[in-house]
């Protein structure tokens, strides 16, 4: 006899929400589908629509999610940390999450993406905005130190997005501002 475990609400909508990041950080907002993230969970599509209500919904529930990640992540490396010490340590775990896990970023790059559609942008622009309130009150720097170190990320995820990141680059120009992103470091 075979015995089949039925997962609770909570746990089929943690499986829908690790199958939406990678189907949308691979085709994006307008070109996932929830056809695609329900076979990734093995579910049914009206499952997801269940518990979803609409491939917006979705898409913003996974992009809030990463976006409060990214903070908790900032938030472990601040930990007891002020000023450039804390920023520099947001920075070095943000460079490691970079290398480790490149289905975030290119969420994250496709989420900027979705901002034509202006519910995805409120999502964006407040997720966005808690990492710059929480950057500015642990450092307790001014708005050009700051500016300069989400610049300097967001270099970063460009960077990365190429395949630029995290090992040998061939291109010079590449090489020149990466090397200037170092030097912005000390």
């Amino acid at each position: 006899m075979v015995v089949v475990t039925r997962k609770s609400q909570s746990e089929r909508r943690e499986e829908i929400l690790q199958a939406a990041l990678a189907e949308f950080a691979e085709h994006g907002f307008h070109g996932g589908s929830t056809e695609g993230i329900a076979r990734r969970a093995g579910i049914s599509q009206p499952y997801v629509f269940r518990l979803f209500g609409t491939k917006q919904e979705l898409f913003k529930a996974v992009v809030a999610r990463c976006f409060r990640q990214t903070l908790e992540m900032f938030q472990r490396a601040a930990e007891g940390k002020r000023g450039e010490e804390a920023l520099r340590a947001m920075g070095e775990a943000y460079v490691s999450q970079l290398i480790a896990d490149r289905t975030r970023l290119k969420l994250q790059m496709q989420a900027y993406a979705a901002c034509d559609e202006p519910a995805v942008c409120q999502v964006v622009r407040q997720g966005y905005g808690d990492l710059v309130a929480y950057a500015e009150r642990v450092s307790g720097l001014d708005g050009p130190a700051v500016a300069r170190f989400f610049a300097q990320g967001m270099l970063l995820n460009t960077f990365a997005s190429m395949g630029l990141f995290g090992g040998e680059v061939d291109e010079p120009w590449a090489a020149r501002l990466l090397s200037g992103c170092k030097q912005m470091d000390t």
